[in-house]
């Protein structure tokens, strides 16, 4: 239990941008977004990793290929982002005007997933890489990959919220002992950021 995780969200889009809700909508890098991979690229420098895992959506896998890890990345569905079925493309404000009290942590999204469907996702993914001796460095979503955190405490899907990420960030779950730890969390990327 040495291994640890490194968590990189995406850079920059249109809709991370605007707030609209992101799940399964291939929305491409701005110009921002591009320069933070490159950011990315800088920090992660003389990094080795035992796996490179992304999302298949564009704006995860160009984060990657971006950082330097195109030769490497390996595809993978369940870092997938959140899907927000009904309310893909709808920021709160949009969704709260018809349901005023709507959490995505707590009501999930009609047509898509709960907190605890995208928790069963990631529980999976977990439980190979906790078994790996290497770093293993991951690109995905915002939602995603705070669930992910979540899980690697030990807390529930829906204890995510507690995690806010940033676009092109760098987190790093690890262990103090036996104990799995944040090391890191939201760290942001070169000067675009």
């Amino acid at each position: 239990m040495v291994a640890r995780l490194v968590l990189v969200r995406h850079g920059e889009t249109e809709w991370s941008k605007s707030g609209q809700h992101t799940g399964r909508t291939d929305i491409p890098l701005t110009d921002r977004g591009r320069e933070e991979g490159l950011h990315v690229r800088d920090r992660l420098a003389g990094w080795t990793f035992g796996r490179v895992l992304s999302s298949p959506l564009s704006r995860a896998l160009d984060t990657a290929r971006l950082a330097g890890f195109g030769d490497d990345v390996e595809t993978v569905e369940d870092l997938l982002e959140w899907d927000y079925g009904e309310y893909e493309g709808l920021t709160t404000a949009d969704i709260r005007a018809s349901r005023p009290r709507w959490s995505l942590w707590a009501d999930g999204a009609p047509g898509g997933e709960s907190a605890a469907d995208v928790g069963t996702r990631v529980d999976g993914l977990l439980k190979e890489l906790r078994d790996l001796e290497d770093d293993s460095l991951l690109f995905a979503h915002g939602h995603l990959l705070r669930v992910l955190a979540a899980r690697w405490l030990g807390l529930t899907p829906a204890d995510g919220r507690l995690f806010a990420l940033d676009p092109a960030t760098i987190s790093i779950l690890g262990y103090e002992r036996e104990t799995s730890v944040i090391d890191l969390w939201n760290s942001p990327c070169g000067e675009a950021s």
